[in-house]
């Protein structure tokens, strides 16, 4: 097999679109020819803190494009994410501050270098330049496309025809993404599927700037452990790429068996052949199959079979973890020994508001010791304590001075 012939198609597998192939062919001949890498572009938004399996689906095809020899310009979006991208979104997103951007990128490369080499990538912050355009160059952007083009946006079409607001800012989000990849001059841009109106506009873009245009590459979409929606922090259906090895081999175990074959096509490099024998001769030790493996990817083997035993030490033998996270709380956060068990969940961090703790102790989602807590206004001396919350939550709590 040719070389140019090897790449296309590793680039071509898991992907949904390539506009246009003949280009990408032509971009690979010349690279081949010429020994110049191709600029290989993707951008995030850190509207979260956390990076999920989700946007790794595209992370990991970067890396494909790392180990082909390509040079990937990996895209903060500090500027944007104050406007905060409108696609799939059936209402404004809340406008971030400077301040808030920045806290949710303190970990950004950190989580991203779990998959991808970093040091053979380059960060960049559209904020650098989009911070300093002129009113006369965002004049001249603006003039590359109608409102008309922007509205026909399913996401725009329906919003405008339930009569949802659509704000101008909005309507900048497209451009300014398609001018970045005319500020970096990228050869390839790849995103998932849902980003194809904005990664068409830096097609537009670039050729409206006399730059040769890039091809754009859309990925698979992750569906969520819900079964449903789009893997997202949003509709709390996300696995962390920061998270533990337990709690990402606890997510994963809890998906539906219909997604095992889309996680494992999309997050490994499992063989599809055999992994579907395995689904069909056990589908539980299929899935665990599959949950060890991804953890693995981001945590080693040996926390991938810690995980493993952790979990199957909850959840088949009913017994609880061998090793307990130690949780220490301020005695006088408390107020005493004793405390509102509403109070108690939330000081340890084992929910994230008082509002959740509420839920979980009506849902019956609480146990203290062993024991079920189903009222919200129950106190308990916590100190020495272990508490679950939900299925894969434990904490022994310590009252500290």
């Amino acid at each position: 097999m040719k070389e140019i012939d090897r790449q296309f198609e590793i680039i071509k597998k898991n992907t949904v679109e390539i506009i246009e192939e003949s280009e990408l062919k032509r971009k690979l001949e010349r690279c081949l020819s010429t020994g110049k890498p191709l600029k290989i572009k993707y951008g995030i938004d850190p509207t979260s803190p956390e990076i999920h399996l989700g946007h790794t689906v595209v992370i990991r095809k970067l890396k494909e494009f790392q180990e082909l020899g390509h040079k990937v310009f990996f895209l903060i979006g500090d500027f944007t994410a104050m406007i905060g991208d409108p696609t799939g979104r059936n209402e404004t997103r809340p406008i971030l501050s400077r301040e808030e951007v920045k806290k949710n990128l303190e970990n950004y490369v950190e989580q991203v270098s779990k998959i991808l080499d970093v040091n053979r990538a380059e960060f960049v912050y559209n904020g650098n330049w989009l911070r300093i355009l002129t009113i006369e160059e965002f004049i001249k952007i603006a003039s590359c496309f109608t409102i008309a083009q922007i509205l026909e946006r399913d996401d725009f079409t329906s919003r405008y025809k339930s009569g949802k607001a659509i704000y101008f800012h909005e309507f900048m989000y497209p451009l300014f993404q398609g001018y970045d990849s005319v500020v970096l001059e990228s050869d390839i841009e790849i995103g998932a599927t849902e980003q194809k109106f904005n990664l068409l506009a830096g097609r537009a873009l670039q050729e409206f700037f006399g730059q040769e245009k890039q091809v754009v590459i859309t990925m698979p979409i992750l569906v969520g452990t819900d079964g449903k929606l789009k893997m997202s922090k949003s509709y709390k259906n996300h696995i962390p790429v920061s998270t533990t090895a337990e709690d990402m081999f606890g997510k994963i175990m809890s998906i539906q068996d219909s997604l095992m074959e889309q996680y494992a096509r999309l997050l490994t490099d499992i063989d599809m052949n055999e992994f579907a024998i395995k689904i069909k001769e056990n589908p539980r030790q299929a899935k665990a199959y599959l949950a060890k493996t991804i953890v693995s990817q981001f945590f080693g083997d040996e926390k991938a079979e810690k995980a493993e035993k952790t979990f199957d030490r909850v959840f088949k033998e009913k017994q609880i973890p061998e090793e307990i996270p130690v949780i220490k709380i301020p005695v006088s956060k408390l107020g005493g020994k004793k405390a509102n068990i509403v109070d108690v969940l939330f000081l340890s961090g084992l929910v994230p508001s008082k509002s959740e703790a509420k839920r979980m102790v009506i849902q019956n989602a609480v146990k203290v010791d062993g024991k079920s807590i189903t009222d919200v206004n129950q106190d308990i001396e916590p100190d020495g304590k272990v508490i679950k919350v939900g299925k894969r939550k434990f904490g022994k709590i310590k009252i500290v001075q």
